[in-house]
């Protein structure tokens, strides 16, 4: 079973837009994961602004890649250490945290995703 920051089940974050690392709506983590994307958000204007700003695109669609564009409230698997750099910006968005992969701990305390749960 794959556990969330809480300790449970992980849930699915979203699959529509159909997020994940494997593109199966959940945000867990294996190998091949370099970033591991396993901190579930809801996006916000704000964050994907500074994205945007910082280089990271998640607005524009990549359809290649599986990648529609994320508009404000969509759910989203977001890196780890993404997260981590939004959060000392002040752009962190809301996490879901049983959608949220236990690994992601590693780099945000439980305590930072918990000030910034849904």
């Amino acid at each position: 079973m794959l556990t969330n920051v809480l300790g449970t089940e992980l849930r699915c974050c979203c699959r529509d837009p159909l997020t994940g690392f494997y593109r199966d709506g959940y945000c867990r983590t294996g190998v091949e994961d370099i970033g591991q994307h396993t901190v579930c958000v809801k996006v916000t204007r704000e964050f994907l602004d500074d994205s945007v700003f910082q280089g990271n695109d998640l607005v524009t669609p990549h359809p290649e890649w599986g990648f529609p564009g994320l508009e404000p409230g969509d759910k989203w698997c977001l890196c780890a250490a993404r997260y981590q750099e939004a959060l000392r910006r002040g752009v962190a968005p809301p996490v879901d945290l049983e959608a949220t992969h236990s690994s992601a701990i590693e780099f945000v305390s439980l305590e930072d995703l918990k000030a910034h749960a849904l």
